[in-house]
């Protein structure tokens, strides 16, 4: 790599966002790093076709073990790289795990970013930051919601994410930092979890469709979403990092539909009927609900030149036929998954 290729790093590389927004940054030349966590297995599906060898010539993408809950590691790995902007998209980000976690969620999704936020600090990294904000702050506060409207959690997953917006807001004002939050939305794909509940739905949708599943068991069908695609929203965070100074930005769709929509849309895209099929299970409720979250992105617009294109009808749609054609490819190793959760 010549000394002028952007270098960038994404924390939570793996994930649906991670893997979207390095394929982005590698097609604009940028030479990127991820962290990821040591485990026995591996746990690099989503970056597996991107993936290049330790002896690849002219190799672009390079992936450490790292964690956020450890701050001298960070601090080393920061100073070895020394990256040109800073991803930071690692979380425990389940809402409904996050009331059986809420302490490791703390951890991870608030004091995680204040340890790699002091890390840029202690070693004068001169960087821009994003920091993965959620509209689950948002919680109880009636939509729409932007940038000024007030924060009401409704779990410890949101709790921990406030925290984190707070304390990028701090290092931006306190110390100069090139830091912003992206206050995103719900965002979906192919890529998306097992366990949340839109890719919950499209593998029960093609499971169904293929005859090795009969029932989809879920909670609350009445919570309203603003559901967006993944792919669109990480072009948004890195438009956030080119701006010419740093503010905070809500990425959205300003649509509205309720799961019970999603689910629809979804079972039409195989002509079945989703109420022969879904069932009710009060596991999957949360102790506190989020009654409806749409985002107003006309800041986002205004700015950065970001709007989406993809809304919830075609996403449901894209997601059911990535799933149809997962199954058809994987057969028996397709398999079931029982959790689920907004």
């Amino acid at each position: 790599m010549t000394s002028d290729t952007p270098r960038a790093l994404i924390t939570g590389i793996t994930g649906q966002d991670g893997s979207y927004l390095a394929e982005l940054l590698l097609s604009k030349g940028y030479e990127v790093h991820g962290f990821i966590r040591r485990a026995s297995t591996f746990n690099t599906l989503r970056i597996d076709h991107i993936y290049q060898p330790p002896h690849t010539p002219d190799k672009r993408l390079f992936l450490h073990y790292a964690d956020l809950g450890e701050g001298s590691r960070l601090v080393n790995l920061l100073r070895e790289i020394n990256p040109h902007e800073v991803y930071n998209l690692a979380a425990q980000s389940h809402v409904r795990v996050s009331f059986d976690q809420p302490e490791y969620t703390g951890d991870v999704t608030g004091l995680g970013t204040t340890r790699l936020l002091e890390a840029i600090r202690s070693t004068e990294l001169d960087c821009r930051f994003y920091q993965a904000s959620s509209s689950e702050m948002f919680g109880a506060t009636p939509p729409p919601q932007d940038e000024d409207t007030p924060f009401h959690p409704r779990s410890p997953y949101g709790v921990a994410k406030v925290y984190s917006y707070w304390a990028t807001r701090n290092y931006r004002e306190a110390y100069g930092m090139f830091a912003v939050n992206g206050i995103l939305f719900n965002h979906e794909s192919p890529r998306r979890g097992p366990t949340f509940v839109t890719r919950k739905i499209t593998r029960a949708v093609a499971r169904i469709a293929a005859g090795v599943q009969d029932s989809l068991y879920l909670g609350n069908l009445d919570a309203i979403r603003d559901w967006g695609y993944a792919p669109e929203y990480v072009e948004g965070m890195w438009r956030m990092l080119q701006h010419k100074e740093p503010q905070d930005f809500v990425l959205a769709t300003g649509t509205d539909h309720t799961v019970r929509d999603f689910i629809g849309f979804a079972f039409d895209r195989v002509g079945l009927d989703w109420e022969k099929h879904v069932r009710f299970d009060d596991r999957y409720l949360r102790p506190s609900e989020v009654d409806a979250l749409i985002g107003d992105y006309s800041k986002a617009k205004r700015l950065l030149g970001w709007e989406p294109k993809v809304l919830t009808p075609r996403l449901a749609e894209i997601m059911v036929d990535a799933d149809i054609a997962a199954l058809k490819t994987e057969g028996e190793h397709y398999v079931d998954v029982v959790e689920g959760g907004l």
